[in-house]
């Protein structure tokens, strides 16, 4: 028996700030369905190198009022990085919040606009300790 990684779902609120989230990660959309029956769109989008492991954005067109306001009931999404401070630098010049800093220069944890928790790991081994990094505090949960 095999089993093959697909996609990891999640529903969204805002489609357009949510995929717009996701392309500051550096994703693009590798395929989007739209439903008119069901009155949904899964918007797919995945590393540049790596289509075959994207993540299903699903926006209910008529709001989705079963959808937890704080989006943890599946744990988060994992990106391997290869420069956490700089792809931490951008996020936060364009208005995400760091949750938890990379303060050891290997992890970070940021959220989407749906409260989505992604943690960013540095490819290799850790970055030397910098700033601001090292001495920020988390903010909020992750």
């Amino acid at each position: 028996m095999t089993i093959k990684y697909l996609h990891t779902m999640v529903r969204v609120k805002d489609l357009e700030a949510t995929k717009a989230f996701f392309e500051l990660l550096g994703l693009v959309e590798t395929r989007r369905i739209d439903n008119d029956k069901g009155r949904f769109t899964l918007l797919f989008m995945a590393p540049p190198d790596q289509p075959e492991c994207p993540v299903e954005l699903t926006y209910n067109w008529d709001g989705d009022e079963g959808l937890p306001s704080d989006s943890r009931h599946f744990g988060h999404l994992a990106y391997r990085v290869d420069d956490i401070y700089g792809l931490c630098a951008k996020l936060q010049a364009a208005g995400v919040t760091i949750n938890r800093p990379p303060r050891d220069g290997h992890m970070a944890f940021v959220r989407s606009p749906d409260n989505i928790s992604i943690e960013l790991l540095q490819e290799g081994e850790a970055l030397a300790p910098a700033e601001p990094w090292a001495s920020m505090p988390n903010t909020g949960h992750w």
